[in-house]
């Protein structure tokens, strides 16, 4: 079985929308794939409660209780490799990763950005798609590398920025697309790990 460990710092609507797919698809009847673990950076993280009622296994580890950055990522690797993970998947974990646990989990450690990259890399995509005057917005799932937000592209999916959008409406109708998108780019991926 190929596991599959998703690490979220919020609500985890990206976690539930891979592992629902997961679930209506058969992933592990037909693919041999499931989520096996949430984990998060913050206890009260909102998708862990959500995790749990689905029966899949959830941790956390709070990263201010570290030193460095270092030293957190150290621990949630132990974490994360309890659970043999084929795959790790970033929906909203809001921490940048050093390039050791990027290292660690090469090829095998995939993120989602809301902007259609290389188009605004880092925070605040919507406000800059609008404010650069942008026709299109949307999200691209991505492998993770040292280098924020560059890794090599696996899936985009597109939305119209519309006269009036704000940065909130236009961050609802990307999240709709990226609930579309992610779990196909993690089933795909999974299929090239073999």
């Amino acid at each position: 079985m190929k596991n599959i460990v998703i690490l979220i710092s919020g609500g985890g609507s990206n976690m539930a929308a891979i592992v629902n797919a997961s679930r209506q698809q058969d992933w592990a009847g037909r693919h041999g794939a499931r989520v096996a673990a949430v984990l998060s950076n913050k206890a009260d993280a909102g998708g862990l409660a959500w995790a749990r009622s689905q029966g899949i296994a959830t941790d956390s580890l709070d990263h201010r209780a570290f030193a460095s950055r270092e030293a957190f990522d150290t621990a949630l690797a132990e974490r994360i490799d309890a659970h043999a993970p084929a795959l790790v998947v970033l929906a909203g974990f809001m921490r940048i990763l050093t390039p050791a646990f990027v290292a660690r989990y090469a090829g095998r450690l995939v993120n989602i950005h809301p902007s259609l990259l290389p188009a605004f890399p880092g925070l605040h995509t919507h406000q800059r798609a609008i404010d650069a005057g942008c026709e299109v917005a949307g999200a691209t799932v991505h492998e993770v590398t040292a280098e924020l937000d560059c890794g090599p592209i696996l899936a985009q999916g597109v939305v119209p920025v519309l006269p009036g959008d704000t940065a909130p409406v236009l961050a609802a109708r990307v999240l709709a697309q990226e609930h579309a998108i992610y779990p196909r780019a993690v089933l795909k991926l999974l299929h090239r790990l073999g």
